[in-house]
């Protein structure tokens, strides 16, 4: 446990993110209070609305000044607080196991990383989180718990998820979107390669059950900018074949086609009110972390 916490909690990239939240922007459902807002009303916190007074209500929360001027009775109606639930969905198929030259972990280690610190994080607020790991088919599903210890339970998830397999997100996601009854934020953590119209579908079904949703799409340096100048053997991944093949004549093409995909995924996201984060690699943990979440921080929720 010592060392699993060593690998994918580091140090340096929590201190960067103490004192930050991940708040939620659309108004949860939830059962504690905390520092979210519930669409459930009861009698704390912030009023909001009067409603006419029936027999059985607490006389503690009539409005007498109401009363007073127009002698009917109206109780004070109030927005409660609610603990956030997040759900981490990390995609552990096999094309997140490529490593380039210049990128000091794996696009997978590099998105256990983040799932790790968000748990850590959202734990620390005291706030509810689950995790989800993924590829053609659900592989570990634990479901969201505000218990401190139940970080052990995350990272033995994180450590035990090998990338193996191809992508399926769409069908995934889909699945996903029923099972999760409490809203709340849905965080996902994936190269994304799949086919974007059924990835971008899948997300809309998080949105029609009022997610919040994050899509961090993590890609190695290599993918985005593709370096290679000489002849060499591709290996593919997820059941493709391996190629040799001069990259030179296909830089251009396989450019082009990238920024088609990004362009795609990208507008898509936006057009569905959902946070879009491009993450390479060979970018700091903490800083691009931090960075998001202090700007998320700013934003109206």
């Amino acid at each position: 446990m010592v060392d699993t916490k060593r690998k994918y909690l580091d140090p340096q990239t929590l201190s960067k993110l103490d004192g930050l939240q991940l708040r939620a922007r659309k108004i949860i459902e939830g059962y504690v209070s905390g520092p979210h807002r519930s669409p459930y009303h009861g009698f704390s916190i912030e009023f909001t609305q009067h409603r006419q007074y029936v027999p059985g209500d607490d006389l503690r929360h009539v409005d007498w000044k109401v009363f007073g001027r127009t002698d009917k009775v109206y109780l004070k109606q109030y927005e409660e607080e609610t603990n956030l639930v997040s759900y981490l969905l990390l995609d552990t198929s096999e094309s997140m196991l490529y490593q380039g030259s210049h990128s000091p972990l794996s696009k997978l280690e590099y998105a256990k990383c983040i799932a790790a610190s968000l748990a850590y994080l959202i734990l620390q607020q005291q706030d509810s989180v689950g995790i989800a790991t993924f590829d053609a088919e659900l592989r570990n599903w634990v479901q969201p718990s505000g218990q401190p210890s139940h970080l052990k339970q995350i990272l033995h998830v994180l450590e035990q998820a090998p990338g193996e397999k191809k992508t399926s997100m769409g069908p995934i996601f889909h699945d996903l979107a029923e099972r999760f009854k409490k809203r709340g934020i849905v965080v996902i953590l994936s190269d994304l390669f799949d086919d974007p119209e059924k990835i971008l579908a899948g997300i809309k079904h998080f949105r029609h059950r009022q997610h919040d949703v994050i899509v961090f799409h993590i890609l190695d340096v290599d993918e985005r900018e593709f370096p290679f100048h000489r002849m060499m053997r591709f290996c593919g991944l997820e059941n493709w074949p391996d190629r040799i093949t001069d990259p030179r004549q296909l830089r251009q093409i396989y450019l082009r086609e990238m920024e088609n995909f990004l362009q795609k995924i990208s507008v898509g996201c936006r057009g569905q009110q959902v946070d879009y984060v491009p993450l390479l690699t060979d970018q700091s943990l903490d800083i691009a972390l931090s960075s998001y979440l202090a700007g998320r921080m700013v934003q109206k929720t």
